[in-house]
């Protein structure tokens, strides 16, 4: 049984929006399997009774107006104090059972962020088409942010506080994962993966997802994130569009004046200069921001440092190699 000792803080955060059907077992669930954490929900506007739901269950229960789920984990993330944060959906998808795995591997791994990667997403029938976006969105992480997480949808996550007070939440929906995932790899953040069951919703309780409206954004957050982050190649991908758009043009026009002599298509001839152009100033636009994008990550990463870490993680990492419980020292 994990138990919260006197040193370090557990929360669990859970957004939600329109889960009477499942809250209350969740807030339940992780109530039995991290009796001294404490248990927070987050109302994002519901009208089915949720928020009453999570009361009755014990839940400590906020309201995010604001509508999306980056917005409320925005405001989770600044409003509680912790040492160690669980976030999970309060759709009851995720087992509250694999939280004590989760906190654990936190600290005997000393990392600031464990995902729960979900094991069983392909096997519903239901889910192939989120299956499907989830594959390819994975595999276009891998190639562009690096080799960090196989799944970077997942909504069942630890962190450290190191994490959650550095980590800027600029999303308004579904699409926060992804910013979380591009966070660690920027700062390249200490991180692991543990793979968990995922299970099905109940009858009457129904996903919020859309394959196509959420994808659409997922793959727009893709862009502004590569933008932020690694601007000398979003700038010089667009670059090279430009200056392949330009030789496609300037082509023909140079075997007709190199045969004639002359240019009769002289608005082409202008037209691929100017685009010629525009791909040196992509290029020089993105060498001068990747000086910017380096010069912010290293301020994020100086006050990630300044931040405390876990309290007792190096003690607690000896007694669990040891065979010791890392989290059952004392009640609190």
């Amino acid at each position: 049984m994990v138990r919260q000792t006197e040193t370090i803080r557990v929360a669990v955060l859970i957004p939600c929006y329109n889960e009477a059907a499942t809250i209350g077992d969740v807030v339940k669930g992780f109530k039995a399997s991290l009796p001294d954490a404490a248990v927070y929900v987050y109302d994002n506007n519901s009208t089915d009774g949720t928020a009453l739901c999570a009361m009755l269950a014990g839940a400590t229960v906020m309201r995010e107006p604001r509508q999306g789920k980056g917005h409320v984990v925005r405001r989770m993330f600044a409003d509680i104090e912790a040492d160690i944060y669980i976030m999970a959906d309060g759709d009851g998808t995720y087992r509250p059972e694999d939280a004590e795995d989760l906190a654990r591997t936190l600290i005997t791994e000393r990392v600031d962020m464990v995902v729960g990667t979900r094991r069983g997403i392909r096997a519903d029938a239901g889910r192939q088409g989120h299956a499907l976006g989830n594959r390819l969105f994975n595999r276009l992480y891998r190639l562009i942010f690096g080799n960090d997480f196989t799944d970077i949808f997942s909504g069942y996550r630890a962190f450290s506080r190191r994490f959650v007070k550095s980590f800027p939440a600029l999303s308004g929906g579904f699409e926060i994962e992804t910013e979380m995932s591009v966070h660690a790899s920027q700062l390249k953040l200490p991180v692991c993966e543990i793979e968990l069951d995922y299970g099905r919703r109940p009858e009457g309780s129904h996903s919020k997802l859309s394959t196509l409206r959420d994808g659409r954004r997922i793959l727009w957050m893709f862009a502004m994130l590569m933008k932020e982050t690694r601007p000398f190649a979003f700038f010089g991908l667009l670059g090279c569009v430009f200056l392949g758009a330009s030789l496609a043009f300037m082509t023909p026009v140079l075997m007709e004046y190199f045969s004639t002599g002359h240019v009769s298509r002289l608005p082409t001839w202008v037209l691929s200069l100017v685009l010629m152009m525009i791909s040196f100033m992509l290029w020089t636009a993105g060498i001068t921001l990747a000086s910017v994008s380096r010069g912010r990550t290293e301020q994020l990463r100086i006050h990630y440092l300044n931040l405390p870490s876990l309290p007792g993680s190096h003690d607690v990492a000896d007694n669990d190699r040891r065979g010791g419980n890392p989290l059952s020292e004392k009640a609190a």
